[in-house]
């Protein structure tokens, strides 16, 4: 019996989403969890995948196309199965106006339809298409664009080297700056928002204006940690080592489990906690930041949870995450560690009920027993919705994740 694909829906603001290119064609063979499409939305490009396996009967709705979420997409069925009429009909979408904001994910592939001409202005390109450009010294505003509105994507820039047209490519006049060299003043530079931009934007208005914040710090001793790492890794392949953010991970997945309150959100009246204890990541992308979502944490071992980063991460910069590496997080991170950070403060990711801000692990002058010595130290704030929770729940999951960090071996056994 043919089975109907849905537009889907990432995350709990999302209305609509830009379906930018079928993967299968209609007559072609498919299995369950083969990509069917990709998607832009406001956080990246997305592979969606087929619920049904058999073959493509039906493309409901056309490349370039907005797409309201749970809206049909297509129809999967068996060979030479007749699709039903009504099901068939196309959805009411609307394609992309030629002024739209520049959607924020990149996609490896055009939209097949009529090329358009950038309008002036700001050059409307996607993320990846733009680091393409940049690496390359290629000025985007000579590259035909054949994204939706005119857009440039990435196939348009890699095609124009390729042909070895004309790009009016930028070169450095210079290597070096001298030492007497004077810093003059540019004209004002009017740089167009993307869609992910205005998303978060939206999102951490939202945040902060309805959501009462409270933070509570606390500084971790990260000697154990520290050393216990370096002995694990000691014993895996480079592309297998385990970071200090996924220890941080697991303890923190293991403390939400002690306290279910933090791993809750609000509705009306109720506090629903959570069943499963699924940990967010927030991913640097071009353009912004993205959650990536580590399901189950609590249940998994350091190393599937380094490797699962690492790809949902790798999958996430490239533009090209899946639906379920963005969607179902109960608690988020944010590291900055990586950035010497001694400490900073995050704003709820809504509609959870706390994110952990993690700053970077440093050695620094200690007292140990009345002796001054070198000591490795982290600090991390969490935030924390004030409806759901208090000040005390927060600092006593704040020592409990000093538990585990601070006696990492509870989190091998």
């Amino acid at each position: 019996m043919a089975e109907t694909i849905s537009m889907p829906k990432l995350g709990f603001d999302m209305a609509e989403g830009l379906l930018v290119r079928w993967v299968k064609q209609v007559g072609e063979t498919i299995n369950k969890g083969d990509v069917l499409a990709e998607i832009e939305t406001d956080k990246a490009t997305v592979e969606v995948e087929s619920s049904a396996s058999g073959v493509v009967l039906q493309l409901i709705v056309e490349q370039g196309t907005m797409v309201p979420v749970n809206a049909a997409i297509a129809i999967v069925g068996l060979a030479g199965e007749k699709v039903d009429a009504a099901a068939s009909t196309p959805s009411k979408v609307e394609s992309p106006k030629s002024d739209a904001a520049p959607q924020p994910a990149p996609t490896t592939a055009s939209v097949q339809q009529t090329s358009s001409p950038v309008d002036s202005g700001p050059v409307k390109a996607s993320p990846l298409a733009k680091k393409v450009a940049s690496d390359n010294k290629v000025d985007l505003s000579n590259v035909q664009g054949t994204g939706p509105g005119g857009r440039v994507v990435r196939k348009d820039v890699e095609a124009a080297l390729a042909s070895g047209s004309s790009l009016n490519v930028e070169r450095s006049t210079s290597t070096a700056i001298p030492s007497s060299a004077v810093i003059v003043s540019h004209d004002d530079k009017v740089i167009a928002t993307t869609k992910l931009r205005q998303a978060i934007g939206r999102r951490l208005v939202e945040s902060k204006s309805t959501i009462p914040h409270f933070y509570v710090t606390r500084e971790f001793k990260m000697d154990a940690l520290m050393e216990m790492r370096k002995q694990v890794n000691a014993y895996l392949p480079d592309n297998e080592k385990v970071s200090v953010n996924d220890f941080i991970l697991k303890g923190v997945a293991l403390s939400l489990r002690q306290f279910p309150n933090l791993n809750a959100t609000l509705k009306g009246t109720e506090i629903i906690q959570f069943g499963h204890v699924n940990v967010g990541v927030a991913v640097t992308v071009p353009g912004g930041l993205m959650t990536v979502v580590v399901k189950d944490t609590d249940q998994k071992t350091l190393r599937q949870i380094s490797g699962e980063v690492k790809v949902m991460a790798g999958r996430a910069r490239d533009g090209k995450v899946k639906p379920n590496d963005v969607d179902g997080s109960t608690f988020s991170t944010s590291n900055l560690g990586m950035y010497d950070v001694e400490e900073f403060i995050a704003i709820v990711n809504p509609p959870e009920a706390g994110i952990l801000a993690i700053s970077s692990a440093r050695e620094v002058p200690v007292v140990d027993n009345g002796q001054v010595k070198a000591g490795w130290r982290m600090k991390a704030t969490i935030s924390v919705d004030h409806r759901i929770s208090d000040g005390a729940e927060a600092a006593q999951f704040m020592q409990a994740l000093a538990g585990f960090l601070e006696n990492p071996v509870r989190m091998l056994v």
